[in-house]
């Protein structure tokens, strides 16, 4: 068992990405997360999770040093600066885009730029087991050193980097490293390339140096496209660029994180795979592009959810694989896991899991599409009737609700989804964009509604339940004050009493008795705070949201959850629903609050 502390922060590591896949790098420079070629495929670098024989590149310099990062202005390109006793250097990471888009190998090029006086760097390039299922080994060529793992080939090319020294022999496998010192004006380069199942490119380094330029200046124009003007702007627009990288783009689906497994307390168990597109996840980051004026990623992301429903049948699931697929029930992996807390799995449980709530979600995407200009086409309609004529069927029934619980209840906010679907299907329909019985869910919305108000609510709480029955709390009944279902004088007193019960400061609990398994969840925390805006407490959201914005890493990114006592990030990162909160928040704020309560972006 490796020892505790050997493992980084989840805080330390900065994302960065191709649209294929994402690699965190440490605050030290260390790359401990790698998947490849694509985001859901076994990492060939996974320090992250398994400190033994996990494998990771380094690059960092030959003693003492501090470290200081940004992301380049605009991009996802990472800028980390060391500093010595000696001198300064500047390392600039980015997985590189081709002229014409994303390249058909993965390309990671870490680029090291000389500032101050001379300082001696050093590198290494060691893959890993890709959780115990691959020996790499180290084939020599007429080219120089290939890396193999399983149907992965990797290679290291680079200029002015120093003779690297190759060893095959290693117990943890075949390691590549070298050394070189900069100096005022000098420029290095370090680049991995790597395919799968296929021929290996290897890349001229000048090219590979050109191309991380090119990568700037395409992200840079991704985020001109990009817009937003309003308060919070650089949060905001950094926030965007975290679900950018999230976006699968072959396919157009969106991973809910980058990672699998990141432990959501230090006890283990609830350690999950996230590399997959949850329908909700998927809607709340289309409407939040659409808000945004991206067109492509929203006509991607809806085209290619809408496709996969019907591969699969009529019944929604709750999530799919990037490519279309279902997700398959957990491999664990004989692996140790981050700082020791396991288990390490892939694929995810929840998958065949009744949750009512995406019905919601999914007319509610389809609404935003079309009120933003654009036409549903005639089998998409067709489906989506049949989808609200199936919520006016099915939404008696007990479901597992938001959080994926295996207990099956009669969960408040699933029923408030079920409340939202058929307001969203009344108004497609009397747009005249889907075909349907609107009068039928006319009266059901209205049966629902009554249903929640006699079931739901407590006198004794103030407050929304978790369930019916219940005196228990539920957090994500948040989501139905910009939802429209209630913004009144309920919603304001559910706030409070999920505040006085699952509160800590800025941050919120799930719900009721979860702070004794899991931390925070950053998301409900941001819904608090559209709540607030929604309910007309203003001054209280904009407060929130400013204690919240203090508590991302250095780079403005947000793991899946937060300990409230150190601050310390907990689970899976980046997660999308973190920054989706965020950015909802602010957009409603901006719709919702007068412009002189607004900070300036």
């Amino acid at each position: 068992m490796p020892a505790v502390h050997a493992a980084r922060p989840i805080e330390s590591y900065a994302p960065i990405g191709d649209g294929r896949t994402v690699a965190l790098i440490a605050d030290d420079g260390r790359i401990d997360w790698l998947p490849l070629p694509g985001l859901t495929d076994l990492p060939v670098f996974a320090r992250l999770l398994d400190d033994t024989t996990g494998g990771c590149l380094e690059l960092r310099p030959d003693g003492d040093f501090r470290s200081t990062r940004r992301y380049v202005p605009d991009t996802n390109v990472l800028e980390t600066t060391f500093t010595t006793d000696d001198g300064s250097v500047r390392v600039t990471d980015a997985l590189v885009s081709g002229v014409a888009g994303r390249l058909p190998w993965a390309e990671l090029a870490r680029r090291i730029d000389g500032l101050e006086g001379r300082v001696r760097m050093r590198w290494h390039v060691q893959p890993g087991s890709s959780l115990q299922t691959a020996s790499p080994w180290l084939e020599r060529t007429e080219h120089g050193e290939i890396i193999r793992s399983g149907e992965t080939a990797l290679a290291v090319v680079g200029f002015e980097h120093g003779p690297a020294k190759a060893d095959g022999e290693g117990h943890s496998g075949p390691v590549l490293d070298g050394s070189f010192t900069t100096s005022p004006g000098s420029r290095h380069l370090i680049a991995l390339a790597a395919t799968h199942d296929e021929p290996l490119h290897l890349p001229d380094p000048h090219n590979v140096d050109d191309g991380i330029d090119r990568t700037i200046a395409n992200w840079q124009h991704w985020s001109r496209v990009f817009s937003y003007d309003g308060p919070w702007r650089d949060m905001v627009q950094r926030s965007a660029l975290a679900l950018k990288l999230l976006i699968h783009s072959p396919s157009g689906a969106i991973a809910a994180a980058a990672t699998t497994s990141l432990p959501e307390n230090p006890a283990g168990g609830k350690n999950w795979d996230y590399r997959h597109a949850w329908v909700r996840d998927l809607a709340y980051t289309a409407h939040a592009l659409v808000r945004f004026g991206l067109r492509e990623e929203t006509h991607a992301a809806l085209s290619w959810l809408l496709r996969t429903i019907r591969a699969h049948g009529s019944d929604l699931h709750v999530m799919y694989t990037l490519d279309g697929g279902l997700v398959p029930e957990p491999t664990e992996y004989d692996v140790s896991g981050w700082q020791g807390i396991g288990p390490v799995v892939t694929g995810n449980p929840a998958g065949e899991q009744l949750q009512l709530g995406v019905y919601g979600d999914l007319l509610a995407i389809c609404r935003t599409y079309v009120d933003a200009g654009n036409v549903l086409d005639v089998e998409t309609g067709r489906m989506l009737s049949r989808i609200a004529d199936r919520t006016c069927d099915v939404w008696r029934n007990p479901d597992s609700g938001m959080w994926e619980l295996p207990e099956e209840r009669h969960y408040t906010s699933s029923k408030m989804g079920c409340w939202k679907a058929l307001e969203d299907a009344i108004a497609l329909a009397e747009a005249d964009a889907i075909p349907g019985n609107a009068e039928r869910w006319r009266a059901e919305r209205e049966r629902i509604r009554s249903w929640i108000d006699e079931h739901c609510w407590s006198e004794a709480r103030g407050a929304y339940v978790f369930y019916s029955g219940s005196d228990e709390l539920d957090a994500s009944v948040l989501l139905h004050a910009p939802s429209g279902f209630d913004r009144g004088e309920r919603m304001s007193s559910t706030i409070d009493a999920l505040s006085v019960e699952l509160g800590v400061g800025s941050l919120l609990y799930r719900y009721s008795g979860v702070s004794a398994e899991e931390k925070t969840f950053v998301a409900c925390a941001f819904w608090r705070v559209e709540a607030l805006a929604c309910v007309g407490r203003h001054d209280e959201a904009i407060e929130r949201m400013e204690k919240l914005l203090t508590l991302a890493n250095d780079v403005g990114i947000y793991a899946e959850m937060i300990d409230a006592d150190d601050g310390s990030a907990w689970g899976n990162t980046p997660q999308a629903l973190s920054h989706l909160a965020f950015l909802t928040a602010a957009m409603t704020m901006r719709e919702v609050m007068p412009d002189d309560l607004l900070p300036d972006s």
